[in-house]
């Protein structure tokens, strides 16, 4: 029998594509491709080079299904040391457990590790991968290879499927907010690692020109502690700012403890906002007003897409694979 060609590009190979091509039944395939009884070993072999020839492996994901075994989603996280990413972690924990599945964490974001450091330990352990996988997204979702990954806060990549966030949206609100209680002189405390700083950054900058206000931006590492050193330093030269609009929510902390050590009123003289809503905000004084994710809602989003891929419900890489969400402004003291 001739072998049928690969799938075309962009479609994956099934196992009904295997099973037509070596004229046998799905059960057949299954069989010969988990190695189980039940079939000759000649049949086995003619099946297994079919699939290996057409681009077809079974996920573990399938695997599970024919033995018995949990799904096992991998969660590539990149600081566990922010209170921003364990929230996050926690939701699709939680959504994950509710559908029976396993979850396996790699916090990949200390010493030397990256990205593609993450997907590369869990690829042999997953069915499927959940992460923040900036820069490195693509690679990620090559290591997984049919196995549907799901990129965070990365809106070009090809992984299949990802959620971005509307960071235009988001400056809008935080800037229109600043400028309507009288900040003239706004500034960007932005981080120095790159990835989702950059979307951040230029989305704050377009905002700000198309209201025709200059944003100064200044940078630190993402941490409350570099924040704190960063503002006291600005705030100690001639260009003080009235407003701030900071990276993340650590930062913003920093930025608060800064301006009262320097004495400066909050916001009298100038004002703060963070971004992504974790609880610390509350507890701060004075409150932090913030752009807010539902970090409960982005896990659960994230899980909820990934049962779709993994079910077929949701064509790999489709518009419907890809989720835009949005911040909303919570105004407490700060701001």
């Amino acid at each position: 029998m001739t072998p049928r060609t690969p799938s075309p590009r962009g479609r994956r190979a099934t196992i009904l594509d295997v099973a037509a091509a070596a004229g046998v039944s799905r059960q057949t395939v299954t069989r010969a491709m988990n190695d189980m009884a039940g079939i000759s070993a000649g049949t086995r072999e003619r099946v297994q080079k079919l699939a290996a020839e057409m681009g077809y492996s079974p996920s573990r994901f399938a695997k599970g299904l024919v033995q018995g075994a949990r799904i096992s989603v991998g969660l590539a996280i990149p600081d566990l040391t922010n209170p921003y990413f364990p929230a996050f972690a926690s939701s699709v924990v939680e959504a994950a457990t509710e559908r029976g599945w396993n979850v396996v964490v790699d916090d990949y974001g200390h010493g030397t590790g990256s990205a593609v450091d993450a997907a590369a330990r869990l690829a042999p352990q997953v069915d499927a991968l959940i992460g923040y996988l900036v820069p490195h997204p693509d690679e990620a979702q090559s290591l997984m290879g049919r196995r549907p990954v799901v990129a965070l806060d990365s809106p070009d990549a090809g992984t299949a499927g990802g959620i971005s966030f509307d960071y235009h949206h988001a400056a809008r609100l935080a800037l229109t907010h600043l400028v309507s209680r009288g900040c003239r002189s706004i500034a960007f405390l932005d981080s120095d690692q790159g990835g989702p700083s950059a979307s951040r950054s230029a989305a704050a900058a377009a905002v700000a020109a198309e209201a025709g206000f200059h944003l100064a931006r200044f940078q630190a590492h993402p941490s409350a502690a570099a924040a704190k050193s960063a503002v006291a330093v600005l705030m100690a030269g001639d260009n003080r700012p009235d407003g701030i609009l900071a990276f993340n929510d650590l930062m913003a902390a920093g930025a608060l403890k800064a301006l009262q050590e320097s004495g400066i009123p909050v916001p009298g003289d100038c004002a703060v906002i963070g971004m992504d809503g974790i609880p610390l905000g509350e507890l701060l004084t004075p409150e932090l007003t913030t752009l807010s994710l539902d970090l409960r809602g982005v896990g659960r989003a994230a899980v909820g897409l990934l049962d779709g891929l993994l079910t077929g419900a949701i064509p790999d890489r489709s518009p419907e694979a890809h989720l835009t969400l949005r911040h909303q402004l919570i105004l407490r003291q700060s701001a």
